[in-house]
């Protein structure tokens, strides 16, 4: 018995790992060695290829594909026609498998639609990359990163909700109170 949601249109080859409670929708594409965590959303027109390893609490939204060398952690969002590569200089007439550079996105990060990941690089846990941004470089933990070139323009906070720091490095999250520490450039979340 099935423990997921597939439709009927979807392609889920053999070996491929898919945990309880996700659904996949139209037309996705799951390759053997790619894992699945619980909970997650495929919607139409997804590819997640061999050796891709998403989390829990994934939503991956129309027109994303996910290839090999990429890992999402859990509670991760990739908006609609979002693009990971994998390869930094891809050449049709050169086979550059053994050139796979891998791509981490934390738990909790959330990746706009039509932005590019260029290959190599960690999104860190909760940033914000805004639509349409080409992120070429690591990404902060509660970054919020706009443009192309990706450039660093705030901090966000779990919620998603822009952060202000004063003057000893303290932000409130507006939605839930939650506070934040800015030191050494580097957001985290303090009790």
């Amino acid at each position: 018995m099935k423990e997921f949601f597939a439709h009927e249109t979807a392609v889920l080859d053999e070996g491929c790992q898919i945990g309880e409670k996700t659904k996949i929708w139209h037309f996705c594409h799951v390759m053997p060695e790619a894992v699945i965590g619980r909970n997650c959303v495929l919607g139409q027109n997804v590819m997640v290829a061999n050796r891709v390893i998403i989390g829990d609490n994934v939503k991956i939204q129309n027109n994303v594909s996910i290839y090999e060398g990429v890992i999402c952690e859990d509670d991760v969002f990739l908006g609609p026609s979002m693009v990971f590569t994998n390869v930094i200089n891809p050449r049709a007439f050169i086979e550059r498998k053994q050139e796979f550079r891998q791509t981490l996105v934390r738990q909790g990060a959330s990746i706009g639609a039509n932005a590019t990941i260029v290959c190599g690089h960690t999104i860190g846990r909760y940033a914000l990359i805004g639509a349409g941004a080409v992120v070429t470089h690591d990404v902060p933990d509660y970054a919020l990163i706009t443009g192309t070139p990706g450039r660093q323009t705030g901090w966000v906070s779990e919620y998603g909700c822009r952060l202000t720091f004063d003057a000893d490095g303290i932000a409130t999250c507006s939605k839930s109170g939650q506070k934040y520490l800015l030191k050494n450039n580097e957001a985290k979340r303090i009790e």
